[in-house]
C-alpha cells in the first residue's frame, strides 16, 4: 500500500497545497507551478487514484468548459494535527462522566461501527486473520502473525491508538471488537499492560483461553 504521506511532498504536495486554497483547473495549476499541462495532468491522475483529489464542477472557458479539481476529505486528514488532541480530550471527558462499564461498552460499540461499510474477509480462519492483520496495518499498525496453541496471535510493533491507550486502556476494546467482527471469531487483546504501545490480539482458540485466564 502506498504511503500517502509521501504524496504531500514534492510536486504532488505543492499541487495539494494550491488546491487546499481553492479548486483550480489544469491551466491554473500549470501557471502557478510553471509546469506543462501534461505534467500537471499526470500528477492529478496519481492523486485521484489515491483519492486525495477529486473532480469538481466544470468551469466555463473561452472554447469549452474546463475541469476543476479540489482536495478530498482524506487529503485534509494528511495535513490535520487537530484530531488526536481533540479526540484524546473527548476520551478524558467521557471517562470522567461515565461509569467504567459504560465507557468500556461504548469502546466496543465504536470498534464494531468502524466496519459498517467494509466487507469482512472470506476463507479459512487463517486467511481471515491475514485480512485482519492488513486492516490493522491500514490503521497505522505494523503487524506480524504467529500460530500458537491452535489459534493465531497478531502482534504489532506499534499502536494506532497509542495517544489514547496510555491513559485509557479501554480504548483497546475498540480494536478488539473491530477485529472480532472482521474475522468472525473470538478475539482477545493481550497487550502488555506496561507496554501498551505494542498491540497484541489472540484469535480463535487462543482467544478463548485468554478469556478464561482473565476470569
Amino acid at each position: 500500500m502506498r504511503d500517502l504521506r509521501r504524496a504531500a511532498q514534492g510536486t504532488s504536495g505543492r499541487i495539494l497545497e494550491l488546491l487546499r486554497r481553492g479548486p483550480k483547473t489544469v491551466d491554473e495549476l500549470a501557471r502557478a507551478m510553471d509546469l506543462t499541462r501534461p505534467a500537471v495532468r499526470a500528477q492529478l491522475a496519481t492523486l485521484m487514484r489515491d483519492e486525495l483529489v477529486e473532480q469538481r464542477e466544470s468551469r466555463r472557458g473561452t472554447s469549452k468548459p474546463s475541469r476543476v479539481y479540489g482536495v478530498t476529505v482524506q487529503a485534509e486528514l494528511l495535513f490535520s494535527r487537530a484530531y488526536v488532541p481533540i479526540l484524546t480530550q473527548l476520551l478524558h471527558a467521557l471517562s470522567r462522566r461515565m461509569p467504567p462499564a459504560e465507557f468500556d461498552s461504548i469502546m466496543h460499540e465504536v470498534g464494531r461501527g468502524i466496519l459498517e461499510h467494509r466487507a469482512p474477509p472470506r476463507g479459512t480462519l487463517g486467511e481471515r486473520v491475514v485480512g485482519a492483520s492488513a486492516l490493522l496495518n491500514d490503521l497505522g499498525g505494523l503487524t506480524e502473525i504467529s500460530e500458537e496453541e491452535g489459534g493465531y496471535v497478531i502482534r504489532s510493533h506499534g499502536c494506532p491508538l497509542a495517544a489514547a491507550t496510555a491513559d485509557h486502556p479501554e480504548v483497546c476494546n475498540a480494536l478488539e471488537s473491530l477485529l472480532s467482527e472482521f474475522v468472525g471469531a473470538s478475539v482477545t487483546k493481550c497487550c502488555d499492560r506496561y507496554n501498551r504501545e505494542r498491540c497484541c490480539f489472540e484469535v480463535g482458540p487462543a482467544a478463548q483461553r485468554g478469556r478464561q485466564l482473565l476470569h
